[in-house]
């Protein structure tokens, strides 16, 4: 895969209307593009192998196509038919941040930060009989932390396994799903009884792209997860617009009972400058998630709701957080968006498996639910999420 050196990978996103029962047909007969079908590929056959994947459960392709191709696809899309739109792949890479300096001391032998400020250790809700996602750089399958625990993987990175080479995947999967007793340290994990689904979308160098993203989502809706967490993604400018596939998708995925949350970004330097909510939070479907520190203030990196695209949804504890990390070293700190995804995707299967809330029902009870905060809410939505 090579960059056009402006984000994009040089493949494209093909998102097709409702009846894709004939895409692959379609895609070769307007472009003669060899594509294959997710549903009869079993969604193992990787894009790399052909030229391109039909992710059918989201109704989106994923095609390598040259410039003649690539206008007789966007002239497909005006044209009654499939084909509805196509949009360049982006890069996408693990999001974390250099953590300011902490001013708030806050009692951590039992408990994080984070999970006290979010109010899961006096919740009765476990996470029990809900499956969460964490698409990210994968997990540390022999983490003693996670023995016994009900784990589904699986690898969507070319060439490496699910096995984390990285640290952000095994940390944020620790956040949203990890013990509350790990034995050594405080305990982590919001949901600490639920099902872990981890998807590795992202390299251990910690990057990626779009086609990897959309078909981890399209695994763990085909796995019934109620909850995918994606601590990742790429910048956007001022009035960009989002990601129309990115969109569709969402919203397709919030009618059949699953929430994506995802990081906001890292890119403000707070007071001076703040950047606009990243792709692919920055879809209306997607709960965009911005962090907060202990003192419960914005984190100094955390992007905000700057125009009208890309509103910041909630927020979370998102600096200097404690979780797991690939053994040996078993924990580690560390601040972003990224860290504050996980606690509200956390959050999420607690209130889903208390109320039976799935889908737009999910999304507004943990609006609903949220602290407020003597903050502005273009900076933390509508509050510090909070557990039933």
């Amino acid at each position: 895969m090579t960059s056009a050196g402006d984000g994009t990978t040089g493949r494209y996103l093909v998102l097709l209307e409702d009846d894709w029962s004939q895409a692959t047909r379609e895609l070769s007969r307007v472009a003669g593009i060899r594509a294959v079908d997710s549903a009869e590929a079993g969604l193992a056959d990787p894009l790399w192998e052909a030229d391109g994947l039909v992710l059918r459960e989201l109704g989106v392709a994923l095609v390598s196509a040259d410039a003649d191709q690539v206008t007789a696809l966007t002239t497909a899309a005006g044209e009654p038919g499939p084909i509805s739109l196509v949009e360049p792949e982006r890069y996408v890479r693990a999001l974390t941040a250099s953590a300011p300096q902490a001013t708030t001391e806050v009692d951590e032998s039992t408990f994080t930060w984070g999970l006290q400020a979010v109010g899961a250790p006096n919740s009765t809700a476990t996470g029990a009989g809900i499956r969460v996602a964490v698409l990210d750089t994968g997990l540390d399958l022999a983490h003693p932390e996670f023995s016994g625990r009900t784990i589904e993987s699986k690898s969507f990175v070319q060439g490496q396994e699910v096995q984390d080479g990285h640290g952000h995947g095994t940390h944020c999967v620790g956040t949203s799903c990890g013990p509350r007793e790990p034995g050594d340290g405080p305990g982590y994990g919001v949901a600490y009884e639920a099902d872990i689904v981890a998807g590795k979308v992202l390299s251990n160098e910690g990057s990626g792209a779009d086609g990897g993203i959309l078909s981890g989502i399209s695994w763990a809706m085909n796995s019934g997860c109620q909850v995918i967490s994606m601590s990742l993604g790429a910048a956007a400018q001022p009035g960009q617009a989002y990601s129309r596939t990115f969109e569709r998708v969402a919203a397709r995925a919030l009618e059949q009972g699953t929430l994506i949350v995802a990081a906001a970004g890292n890119e403000s330097e707070r007071p001076g400058v703040i950047a606009p909510v990243g792709h692919p939070a920055n879809c209306p479907s997607i709960l965009a998630v911005a962090a907060v520190d202990a003192a419960g203030r914005v984190a100094p990196f955390s992007c905000g709701t700057v125009d009208d695209i890309g509103a910041v949804d909630l927020a979370g504890p998102g600096v200097d957080v404690y979780s797991s990390w690939p053994m040996p070293l078993r924990h580690k700190r560390i601040s972003g968006t990224s860290m504050a995804t996980p606690h509200v995707a956390g959050v999420a299967a607690l209130i889903s498996q208390a109320t039976g809330a799935t889908g737009h029902e999910l999304w507004a009870r943990l609006a609903r639910t949220a602290r407020r905060l003597p903050l502005l809410s273009t900076d933390i939505g509508a509050g510090l999420v909070q557990a039933p």
